[in-house]
């Protein structure tokens, strides 16, 4: 009889110790090291195919791989399908992460009930099948091949699975599987990077998608060891405020696609609303207009939209100015102030600067440089700026306005909506290239702050 290994291995990062320890040294985290128990993998491998259909893989030359017709498949869902690349793509495996109650599970649920002409397995180890299916009706679809399962036993799913045949599986949630092939406690390390070790073998093998639901810990990291995220194909974070009703899809991971997309959600009463145009929860509904306000024409992968920029700018009477940002990276923030006061002379030492992207967006696109350098302008001598004025450009440390990609897609996009002004970069059109005359929106070139502070009279 072979000895039992045992490891101790973190809860939250997934590193092994030969001891426990009270302090994990990869995360730093306390009282979060377990022990398990390792078995030898070829003894209690749990093996979704039957042993005489086993197939053993062979080198083959590079220029003999021959490539099938590659096709993705329809989810019903046009946000869905932008973040993933354009669809499902056969044999891949998802992992979508999120906080407790934001709609995961709903998510893809009204994924399951809508993908009419695909047969759907959705594998439940949280909620019983009444729960489940009083939320399908709250949807409102129905999809007749749609099959709901209450296990938790990977051998016994895969058993189901065998006699089933779905073309997509849905476990919710990966934390709540668990194998008999390792001797540990479902959630934990070991548990969660065999029973993803073994849906990836069957989605590869069988060419099937498999979507994974991951809880996250408090630091809104996938719960589980990092090399989960590894393993997966393509990794989607569901973010969101639950006090407010929109909700957002974001990659962080995608062997398909591009991982800069993200889709916008409304949820209600009957689920989850697809935003089709991301500007009517983006920009504020206003009957006047105040100052520090501003719109930016950034772009999010391939889909352009107009964000609010708000800025204030106060007297500090508490010592120390504050320097807070919400949505935009500090540290830009800090140079974006030091370029006003440098090369327009603007006498900020003594302010409180405060900065908030709307619509809870992390934006990291440079071409809203131009905005914030207006909002800061417009809340610091109290003027407002039109509404109907754009900026789409990235500021220098000269003070000069830089040129950035896609800018013929950000201004129709702004002229889509009613914009009437939009501020570009003039380097954005040099070398013989003129700005279009052809459009209702009026397009300005500028190359330095200072012409565009006396262009909106700031």
């Amino acid at each position: 009889m072979a000895k039992i290994k045992t490891v101790f291995a973190c809860q939250s990062c997934g590193s092994t110790y030969a001891k426990w320890q009270g302090k994990c040294n990869g995360c730093e985290e306390w009282n979060s090291i377990v022990e398990e128990v390792v078995e030898k993998e070829e003894k209690g491998t749990v093996d979704w195919r039957e042993t005489e259909n086993k197939g053993i893989a062979k080198p083959t030359k590079l220029k003999d791989v021959i490539i099938g017709e590659s096709y993705r498949i329809d989810s019903g869902d046009s946000e869905l399908n932008r973040v993933l690349g354009g669809g499902i793509t056969p044999g891949s495996l998802v992992l979508m992460g999120g906080e407790p109650g934001i709609g995961k599970s709903t998510l893809l649920l009204q994924i399951a009930v809508r993908l009419k002409g695909w047969k759907v397995l959705y594998i439940s180890g949280e909620e019983s099948e009444q729960q489940i299916q009083q939320r399908a009706i709250r949807i409102g679809n129905s999809n007749e091949e749609c099959y709901i399962l209450t296990e938790t036993a990977t051998h016994k799913i895969f058993h189901f699975i065998k006699e089933l045949q779905p073309d997509i599986v849905i476990v919710d949630s990966i934390q709540t599987v668990h194998s008999k092939s390792i001797e540990a406690t479902p959630g934990s390390v070991s548990q969660i990077r065999e029973c993803t070790g073994e849906f990836q073998r069957f989605a590869k093998e069988t060419n099937t998608p498999v979507f994974l639901v991951g809880h996250i810990t408090k630091d809104g990291q996938i719960a589980g060891p990092k090399i989960l995220e590894h393993i997966v194909d393509t990794v989607l974070q569901f973010e969101g405020d639950r006090n407010h009703v929109y909700r957002i899809l974001r990659t962080i991971k995608n062997r398909f696609g591009s991982t800069a997309e993200l889709g916008l959600y409304e949820m209600q009463g009957h689920g989850l609303r697809i935003v089709e145009n991301p500007s009517e929860i983006l920009i504020t509904q206003k009957d006047d207009n105040l100052g520090g306000v501003a719109i930016a024409a950034t772009m999010e992968g391939m889909r352009p939209m107009l964000i609010e920029v708000q800025a204030l700018v106060s007297t500090a009477f508490y010592g120390t100015p504050q320097r807070s940002a919400t949505g935009f990276d500090t540290r830009r923030l800090n140079m974006l102030l030091a370029v006003l006061e440098k090369r327009v002379g603007l006498n900020i030492g003594t302010k409180d600067i405060f900065l908030n992207i709307a619509g809870g967006l992390r934006v990291e696109d440079p071409a809203i440089d131009l905005s914030i350098v207006s909002a800061l302008m417009s809340s610091y001598n109290d003027v407002p700026i039109d509404m109907k004025v754009a900026f789409a450009g990235e500021v220098g440390l000269s003070g000069e306005v830089r040129a950035v990609n896609r800018v013929e897609q950000r201004i129709q996009e702004a002229e889509k909506l009613g914009f009437e002004k939009i501020y570009v970069s003039k380097y954005n059109f040099g070398k013989g290239k003129t700005a279009p005359k052809n459009t209702k929106i009026q397009v300005v070139l500028v190359s330095k702050v200072y012409e565009l502070i006396k262009l909106l009279s700031l």
